[in-house]
């Protein structure tokens, strides 16, 4: 990657409103490009979203990194991430945590972030298909939780995978109107307006499909 582009990108984030190191830094060691759309990754380093299969959007860096934020991951976290879209945030969120379990509804997505994972050589970076409303169990309970969609409320099941003391954070609202809100110990901080896809139950797609 270019040294200068890529420094240009990182002032981009801080400009963006991205002013928190550990997500700056998350942002930086992950290479975007690497997660796009081959068609569109000379957009990579530019702060917009990409169109992903299925209607699904790749965030645009500057709301990863609002996300990071919120989420205030540490190095040893292991953190659950409902909506695994192209595989770039939960990538970026390995560079500072220990552990990154991944779920999407769509099993190409989660294939196709399989192989990006690997590529990269994330060891400890996972994805699976699943409905987003159960979380994974299997792996928790979490010291952190990101929903990547927007929702009424933090579903049970969620709440139940997060350890005590640890955070969940997810845009709360509708298809006009959502706040990315940020929750520890049930109570609730608002981190301001979001604008994300609303939250679907179950499979998009049966396993082994497209």
């Amino acid at each position: 990657m270019d040294p200068a582009r890529l420094m240009r990108f990182v002032l981009e984030m801080r400009q963006a409103g991205v002013t928190d190191a550990r997500a700056l830094s998350a942002l930086e060691r992950t290479p975007r490009t690497h997660y796009a759309p081959e068609h569109l990754q000379g957009l990579a380093l530019d702060d917009v979203g990409l169109p992903l299969a299925h209607g699904q959007t790749m965030s645009k860096p500057s709301l990863v990194g609002r996300v990071i934020s919120a989420l205030g991951p540490q190095a040893d976290d292991v953190i659950l991430e409902i909506g695994t879209g192209s595989g770039f945030q939960a990538a970026a969120l390995s560079s500072v945590a220990s552990k990154v379990i991944s779920i999407d509804r769509w099993n190409e997505l989660v294939v196709a972030a399989r192989g990006r994972f690997g590529t990269a050589r994330l060891m400890r970076t996972f994805a699976f298909l699943g409905d987003g409303f159960d979380g994974w169990a299997d792996d928790g309970p979490y010291d952190r939780i990101v929903i990547n969609a927007a929702l009424e409320d933090f579903p049970a099941p969620l709440l139940n995978q997060l350890k005590p003391g640890g955070v969940i954070v997810a845009p709360l609202g509708d298809a006009q109107s959502q706040r990315l809100i940020r929750s520890r110990n049930g109570q609730r901080e608002d981190l301001g307006p979001i604008k994300l896809h609303l939250m679907e139950r179950g499979l998009g797609e049966a396993p082994g499909a497209g």
